[in-house]
C-alpha cells in the first residue's frame, strides 16, 4: 500500500517534470501537433511513456511491486507501441503502420490460455480498436488524457478486486503520469500528448483490462470492457457512422469527434473536458460494479443505450466550421491569395 501511494506521487510529479523539460527539445525537432494553428509540442506523450516505464519498471527490479511475467511483458510491449507512435508523430507515417504495429504488440501479450484462441484473437480486435480511439480522442486540451485517468484508474479497481497486484500498480501508475501531464495540457495546453502517448494509453489500458477479464464470463466480459471504455468507444463509432453516412473517407480527418461537436453546440473548451470526463467516470464506474458484483451485468447495457442515445443525437450536430465575420474575411483572403499563386504558375 505504502508502495503504491509513492510510486504514484513519484509519476505524476516525473511526468509533470519531464512534459515541462521536454517542450524545448520537442519544438526544435519539430515534434508538435499539425492541427494547431499554433506550436504545441508533443512532449506529454513521451513523458507519460517514461515516467510510467521508469516507476514501474523499478518498482518490479527492486522487489517492491513486482509485475509478474504477463505484465512486465505487457508493460514492454506498450513502450513498443509508444515509440511507434512517437516515430508517427515525426515522420507522419500512414495511419495503418502504428496500428500494424500496435496489433503486433497487442498479439504477443494476450492472455490466450485464458481466452482461447478465437477469444484471444477478438481481444487483439478490440485492444487495437481502443488504442485508435484514444488516438482519435487526442484532439482537444485534456481529453485524452482526462479518459485516460479515470480509465486507468477503473480498471486498477477491478484488478485490485482481482487480487492482481502487479497490474493495479501499473495501472496505478499510468494514471499518475496521465494526471502530471494533465497539469501541461489542460486548457490552454502548453504540451500535447501525440500519437505515442494516446496510443501508448489506449494500448496499456485495453489490454489490463482483458487480462482482469480473462478467463470469466464472455457475456458479462463485453459488457465490462465497453463501459470501462465507453467515452473512447462512443466517439469512435460516432466518427465512423457519420464519415460514413456522409461518405467522408474514415481515415481522412475532420473536426466530426464528440468534442468537436460540444464545441459546435457552445460549450466552452474546459466545460467539454469535464463532461467527457464526468461520462468517462460514469461508465467506468459502472464496469468495475459489474466486474466486482455489485449490480448485475444487465447494468452495461443501460451504458450503451445512453452511449447509443449520444451518438444518434451528436451526429445530426454539423462539423463544418463557422467563422466569425474577420475570421471569414481572413479565410477568404487567403483562399484567393493561394488561388493567385497557382495562376502565377
Amino acid at each position: 500500500m505504502l508502495y503504491g501511494i509513492a510510486a504514484t506521487a513519484t509519476a505524476l510529479l516525473l511526468s509533470a517534470l519531464l512534459a515541462e523539460l521536454l517542450r524545448a527539445p520537442a519544438l526544435r525537432l519539430g515534434i508538435r501537433d499539425r492541427r494547431r494553428r499554433w506550436a504545441l509540442p508533443l512532449s506529454g506523450g513521451t513523458a507519460v511513456v517514461l515516467a510510467t516505464g521508469l516507476v514501474a519498471g523499478l518498482g518490479d527490479r527492486a522487489g517492491f511491486a513486482p509485475l509478474g511475467t504477463g505484465i512486465g511483458r505487457l508493460l514492454a510491449a506498450g513502450a513498443w507501441v509508444g515509440v511507434l507512435g512517437l516515430a508517427a508523430d515525426v515522420w507522419r507515417l500512414r495511419w495503418w503502420i502504428p496500428l500494424g504495429g500496435t496489433a503486433v504488440a497487442a498479439a504477443l501479450v494476450v492472455p490466450y490460455a485464458e481466452t482461447g484462441t478465437a477469444g484471444g484473437v477478438l481481444a487483439v480486435a478490440w485492444i487495437v480498436a481502443v488504442a485508435a480511439a484514444f488516438r482519435g480522442l487526442d484532439h482537444g486540451d485534456g481529453l485524452a488524457g482526462t479518459v485516460g485517468v479515470v480509465t486507468a484508474f477503473g480498471v486498477a479497481a477491478c484488478a485490485a478486486a482481482e487480487l492482481m497486484e502487479g497490474l493495479a500498480v501499473l495501472m496505478g501508475v499510468t494514471a499518475a503520469a496521465l494526471a502530471g501531464f494533465l497539469l501541461h495540457n489542460w486548457h490552454p495546453a502548453r504540451a500535447g500528448l501525440g500519437a505515442g502517448g494516446s496510443l501508448f494509453t489506449g494500448f496499456l489500458v485495453a489490454s489490463a483490462a482483458v487480462f482482469v477479464r480473462a478467463g470469466q464470463g464472455i457475456g458479462t466480459g463485453v459488457g465490462v470492457l465497453f463501459a470501462l471504455t465507453a467515452v473512447v468507444c462512443a466517439d469512435a463509432v460516432l466518427v465512423v457512422l457519420a464519415r460514413r453516412l456522409s461518405r467522408w473517407p474514415v481515415t481522412r480527418g475532420r473536426p466530426d469527434h464528440l468534442g468537436h461537436r460540444l464545441r459546435r453546440l457552445g460549450l466552452a473548451p474546459r466545460a467539454v473536458t469535464v463532461l467527457i470526463g464526468a461520462g468517462a467516470l460514469g461508465g467506468v464506474l459502472v464496469g468495475v460494479a459489474v466486474h466486482t458484483g455489485r449490480v448485475s451485468g444487465s447494468a452495461a447495457l443501460w451504458v450503451a443505450a445512453v452511449a447509443a442515445v449520444i451518438v444518434l443525437a451528436l451526429a445530426r450536430v454539423p462539423v463544418t466550421p463557422v467563422f466569425r465575420p474577420r475570421q471569414r474575411s481572413a479565410e477568404a483572403s487567403v483562399q484567393v491569395a493561394g488561388r493567385l499563386r497557382v495562376r502565377n504558375g
